[in-house]
């Protein structure tokens, strides 16, 4: 069925206008607890946010859903959307629920679902919830009204939880670490869990107000971090996105280190150790070329998907692998968690710079990458990758990059906007290409 609302990371969009309201908010609400009333105990959702200033408002419009249709809440207030996914699990929840928009502005706000068992639910159950939309659902029966609380050590348990992702002897002692949280959801506990590890922390991003969350700092914006690492002296940063499932990493001479090279690292390290399965990693079309050809010449497979961690995810459990993620910097490490968590995966990179006394720039340049560049092209509607022309100019693309690079064209789950990469190790090919198709597709839209 065509979706109106869900999208490749649950349900998201501009606050006060189209799919993100207080009024869908409550009807998502009343929908996902309508699917998840199974069993005859007493059915509890999680809810958690990050900083944005609209996440007041769709948080009650959400207890407000909930609750209407027998549900209990239990609110968990800013914590990242690894957290909410634990603590739906820890405490036996029947769904969970993060309001954030992760690395988009403050102005957008979004949801995102889990199952009870801390996974990002199933195309199935998102299918079904967007049914029940356009549906008028029965509400609980007076005594039936579900209550909503706030736990108050929600935070703790999830510090505790992360650093248990490390084994007891590693420290983090003589570590000057910059963690930049992009004034997000992470912005208490992922200072705090890497502190308790005896690391120097410097912390920014650190200040939110409901409007400055990823401005200028986090893991899209990097300016912020590379200079306090560099003018601090620290051994690494580390700049997670607004509720902290995605980690960026600059090393100690302010160089950006993608997920392409943190995947390498990690898988690399644990293959070593007999600890990685499935024979390698699982990533998304958008990883870069130097990664498959690293992973290669270490015996490792390099299994692509399409965009998206859900994409990724699903490739891992159905086929057993335990590392995966995006070059965006989602790091999926299913032994330790069950969707992206920036911090559990900053803990490894730190564990290894620990282990092996390298700095941070040794360690993390595992590959050249290839060139590789990007584009967006914005439209206003319409379907442009369906014009005659724009079809043509990437024909003609495909053939000039056979067997020295790769093209992939998509469009955003999240935004409109056509999506143009491709790489090789021609660069000035590269650029040409991504120009001629963007050209293209900006002619069409036009139309």
């Amino acid at each position: 069925m065509a979706r109106q609302y869900f999208g490749t990371d649950g349900i998201r969009g501009r606050t006060n206008a189209g799919v993100m309201t207080a009024a869908i908010a409550m009807k998502v609400g009343q929908a996902a607890g309508t699917r998840f009333l199974r069993g005859g105990h007493r059915h509890r959702v999680v809810i958690g946010k990050d900083t944005r200033l609209s996440g007041y408002m769709l948080e009650n419009a959400m207890v407000a859903g909930f609750t209407s249709v027998g549900m209990d809440v239990v609110l968990l207030g800013p914590m990242p959307t690894p957290a909410v996914a634990l603590l739906t699990r820890e405490l036996r929840a029947d769904v969970g629920v993060m309001i954030s928009a992760s690395h988009n502005p403050y102005e957008d706000n979004g949801i995102k679902l889990f199952g009870p068992d801390g996974f990002k639910l199933s195309d199935e159950d998102e299918e079904a919830i967007e049914a029940m939309l356009a549906q008028e659902l029965p509400l609980a029966d007076s005594p039936l009204i579900g209550r909503a609380r706030r736990i108050e050590d929600a935070r703790g348990r999830y510090i505790h939880a992360v650093k248990g992702s490390l084994p007891d002897n590693i420290r983090l002692d003589g570590l000057k670490i910059v963690v930049d949280c992009a004034n997000g959801a992470a912005y208490q506990v992922a200072p705090s869990a890497i502190w308790e590890l005896g690391a120097e922390v410097i912390a920014v991003g650190v200040s939110p107000n409901g409007t400055n969350i990823n401005h200028r700092c986090g893991s899209t914006h990097l300016d912020l971090v590379k200079e306090t690492v560099v003018a601090s002296g620290a051994n690494i940063g580390i700049a997670l996105d607004g509720d902290a499932d995605r980690l960026i990493v600059v090393d100690e001479k302010g160089e950006t280190v993608d997920g392409d090279q943190l995947m390498a690292l990690i898988g690399t390290r644990l293959a070593a150790q007999g600890e990685l399965r499935g024979g390698g990693v699982v990533a998304t079309v958008m990883s870069n070329l130097g990664l498959e050809r690293y992973l290669q010449g270490q015996g490792l497979d390099l299994i692509r998907t399409k965009v998206g961690d859900r994409h990724v995810l699903e490739h891992m459990k159905a086929a057993g692998f335990n590392v995966g993620g995006e070059q965006s910097g989602h790091m999926i490490l299913l032994d330790h968690a069950t969707t992206g968590d920036g911090t559990i995966a900053a803990l490894q990179v730190l564990a290894a710079l620990v282990q092996t006394g390298k700095p941070a720039s040794e360690l993390l340049h595992l590959f050249d990458p290839v060139p590789q560049l990007l584009k967006n092209v914005r439209f206003a509607g319409g379907k442009p990758l369906e014009d005659a022309r724009v079809q043509a100019v990437i024909a003609d693309a495909e053939a000039q990059l056979a067997g020295r690079g790769r093209l992939v064209i998509r469009p955003s789950g999240t935004e409109p906007v056509i999506r143009v990469m491709a790489e090789g190790d021609d660069s000035a090919e590269v650029d040409a290409v991504v120009g001629a198709i963007c050209d293209a597709v900006a002619v069409a839209a036009a139309a």
